[in-house]
């Protein structure tokens, strides 16, 4: 009778394989993590066919402690939370971002900070993804609650209009907790395109009260002008009849809108490609409070220089985008993207969209506005109006400037 011998299975463990977020600072990490968690969740939450009045309210929260016991790459103990996600991946779909593309340029590599000029103390910190496609800017919780305020009005403005608008395209809102410190972020698209290099930049709000840049925002490589500023550089923005006809309809219906949800003191933020120009660099400069700090309306501001020239990833390696070899506008690159007409003697391509919307128009703008009419006189372009008044005095500034 013939012995087998059995052979002994020596079984090696495998060590689960887990992906590392490296920042140079915790708050990245955790919002590398934060993103890379939600987004994994949710491919375990069916889709609702309709949002219900209890996904405005809704939020996820994650608490974690010893993460991986290595405070190299993550703090040992953190909490994040995600505002309303059923509400934000909705938006995502209606403007055209998939959560493939949404995941890799929030995580690939850590958000990268955008230069300042806002006040001390001011809680806006302007961030961008690596590959310039979001923005990210740190809020504070009363403009966390002014987004709670109007989000189910925002949302439905959005599906009515098939996300024709000029309004920010707001993608996700979070909070970061570590150390029983807390900071609210808010994700939305680029404004301006990483394919294109902004010559001029415009903050523009229809008044002509301390409206120009200061010598010191003059001096930089890419000032923020303003109004004062467009109307002595005679500038004209040339689009042709049809362009201009969509663009005050689109313009129109987006500031009617802010003034039914009484919000004040948003601005257009115009910036101005010359086609002609032999700079090739791109410049990556990003959307809602992507200004210079303006002491007229006490705004949170952001950027004013211009971005790395040298991309760190190409963006089809993110997405692939059909557009980016004929130079054509990208839908998805450059949705407030609008090309001069053939026959203006500029050929220009200028990105238009309204920044600022979180402003309430309460007791304390009210106060505001009586002490400026008292100090400039009843008759001053002040920039702190009612709510009608504004949007009315906006849209026909943007009427006159425009061809």
């Amino acid at each position: 009778m013939s012995t087998t011998k059995q052979k002994k299975k020596h079984l090696k463990a495998v060590r689960p394989k887990l992906r590392l977020f490296r920042a140079k600072e915790p708050l990245f990490s955790v919002f590398m993590w934060g993103i890379n968690h939600s987004i994994s969740e949710l491919t375990h939450v069916s889709t609702p066919v309709m949002l219900m009045p209890d996904d405005f309210k809704a939020y996820t929260k994650t608490r974690v402690d010893n993460h991986m016991f290595n405070k190299e790459n993550m703090p040992s103990h953190f909490k994040f939370k995600e505002y309303c996600p059923n509400v934000f991946r909705n938006l995502r779909e209606r403007f055209n971002v998939d959560d493939d593309t949404y995941l890799k340029s929030l995580t690939k590599d850590c958000p990268q900070d955008l230069k300042t000029n806002a006040k001390a103390g001011s809680s806006s910190r302007p961030m961008q993804s690596y590959d310039k496609i979001f923005f990210i800017k740190t809020i504070s919780s009363e403009q966390v609650a002014e987004m709670h305020r109007i989000l189910k009005e925002y949302h439905q403005y959005i599906v009515e209009r098939h996300a024709d608008t000029l309004l920010p395209q707001y993608l996700g809102m979070y909070r970061v907790s570590i150390n029983d410190s807390e900071t609210y972020l808010l994700v939305s698209k680029n404004i301006f395109s990483r394919r294109f290099t902004i010559h001029k930049k415009y903050d523009l709000k229809g008044s002509t009260v301390s409206r120009q840049a200061s010598d010191k925002e003059k001096s930089k490589d890419l000032p923020t002008l303003k109004d004062n500023d467009f109307l002595s550089d005679r500038r004209i923005i040339q689009v042709g009849q049809e362009k201009r006809d969509k663009l005050l309809t689109t313009l129109k219906a987006d500031t009617e809108f802010l003034a039914n949800l009484s919000l004040v003191n948003y601005s257009l933020v115009v910036g101005i490609h010359d086609r002609d120009s032999d700079d090739a660099e791109p410049l990556v400069l990003s959307s809602d409070n992507d200004l210079e700090d303006d002491d007229d309306d006490n705004n949170t501001s952001s950027p004013s220089g211009r971005g790395d020239p040298t991309p760190p990833e190409s963006p089809q390696n993110v997405r692939s985008y059909p557009g980016y070899a004929d130079g054509e506008l990208d839908p998805f690159l450059e949705p407030f993207g609008i090309k001069s007409c053939e026959s203006c003697p500029r050929p220009e391509i200028y990105f238009l969209a309204i920044i600022d919307i979180l402003t309430h128009y309460g007791v304390k703008k009210s106060i505001e506005q009586t002490a400026k009419t008292v100090k400039y006189g009843p008759g001053a372009e002040i920039s702190t109006v009612a709510p009608d008044v504004y949007a009315r005095r906006f849209q026909e500034f943007v009427e006159r400037i425009t061809e």
